[in-house]
């Protein structure tokens, strides 16, 4: 067996620690909300939420409407991050935490002796956490040859589950997947691919490393041909200094509270290729171009972060300054853009902070 790294991705995190904090809510379907309004989204869904089709994202009004007797709760972020101490903690006892990439997942290098006995070491951290932290505190873990393939594996088998993907397995193992299984590949990039002739996983692992390249226009395809193969990357230092999503919203979705769902889409997209992108930031922006031409812009400043959960409460701390300041102005355009970036030093962030802010009103 030759793998060498492991990551664990921790199952359903906000519902699972509401769960575990209330017996009450086990077995049931919940919904973790930021605010206690219809109009907002689920920031995490409990696995009997989503077996109703409920996910991050879906907004609560329409949830109701998937699952009746859906449970709401409000987000408990002191919670999650005292959750979040005690599972690095207990994985710490077991094997060292090269890096913590998000609240909720975070990545292991194996040395030979563990590499070696990589399935009786998942089995020590499933059993600590559970005795631990709480029984319905699960993770789905991966090993495989590189830290890509990892992640993959975490997502082949979930809740609880343990995937193996060895050198020799591949790319055999990894037929079976989507193309939109592989972080780096959504809407646009699968696209792009299909209408290249690369239809499924087969096709893409048998692609050599300069169709690899010509298939994605860039070197991210190179990089990608290495991961699949299980090859381990070095990490390089990135010279991009902001991110970010812009929508120009359709005169049916210019009312604020309809506008402020699109922004917290936009934020949630934005968290999400920021993590893709193995990037932290520590500063938020949030800018509205008003119909009657008015222009707002706000800046909210963080500890390095990269979580979901961290930019919507930024996001809706700046949304209420700027409505209290707009009332009812329709919203013609929403960009959100994240700024200071860095590659990640060290192994754990303040996720939830206070925040200082700044603000412009042209």
């Amino acid at each position: 067996m030759n793998s060498r790294w492991m990551y664990i991705d921790f199952n359903s995190y906000f519902a699972s620690v509401e769960q575990q904090l209330d017996p009450k809510l086990r077995c049931k379907p919940i919904a973790v909300i930021p605010v206690d309004t219809e109009a907002t989204c689920a920031i995490a869904a409990s696995y009997e939420a989503k077996a109703f089709g409920i996910k991050t994202g879906t907004p609560i009004w329409e949830a109701k409407k998937m699952c009746p007797h859906l449970i709401c709760i409000l987000a408990k972020h002191e919670a999650y991050v005292e959750f979040h101490e005690k599972i690095l903690r207990e994985i710490d006892r077991h094997v060292p935490i090269t890096k913590v990439w998000s609240i909720d997942e975070v990545a292991c290098q194996l040395m030979d002796n563990e590499s070696a006995n990589a399935e009786q070491l998942a089995a020590k951290i499933k059993k600590g956490l559970k005795e631990n932290v709480g029984e319905c505190i699960r993770c789905s873990i991966g090993i495989a040859p590189n830290r890509y393939l990892a992640k993959v594996a975490t997502d082949m088998k979930k809740p609880d589950g343990l995937v193996f993907i060895n050198q020799e397995d591949l790319p055999q193992k990894l037929h079976s997947l989507k193309l939109r299984d592989l972080p780096g590949i959504g809407t646009n990039m699968e696209i792009r691919l299909k209408s290249c002739g690369i239809l499924d996983m087969k096709t893409l692992c048998s692609l050599n490393l300069e169709q690899m390249r010509i298939a994605w226009g860039s070197v991210e395809g190179e990089k990608m041909w290495h991961h699949l193969k299980g090859i381990e990357l070095p990490e390089k230092e990135t010279q991009r200094r902001s991110l970010g999503h812009s929508q120009v919203l359709a005169p049916e979705l210019r009312n604020p509270e309809i506008a402020r769902i699109v922004g917290r889409k936009l934020t949630t997209k934005a968290a999400s290729r920021l993590r893709t992108m193995e990037l932290v930031a520590s500063k938020m922006s949030l800018s509205i171009i008003l119909e009657e031409q008015g222009f707002f812009e706000l800046h909210s400043a963080c500890n390095q972060v990269d979580d979901t959960m961290t930019f919507l409460s930024l996001f809706q701390d700046m949304w209420n300054q700027i409505t209290n300041l707009t009332a009812t102005s329709r919203m013609k355009k929403i960009s959100v853009t994240f700024s200071k970036l860095e590659k990640p030093i060290g192994q754990q962030y303040d996720f939830f902070t206070d925040h200082s802010r700044e603000k412009r009103k042209k």
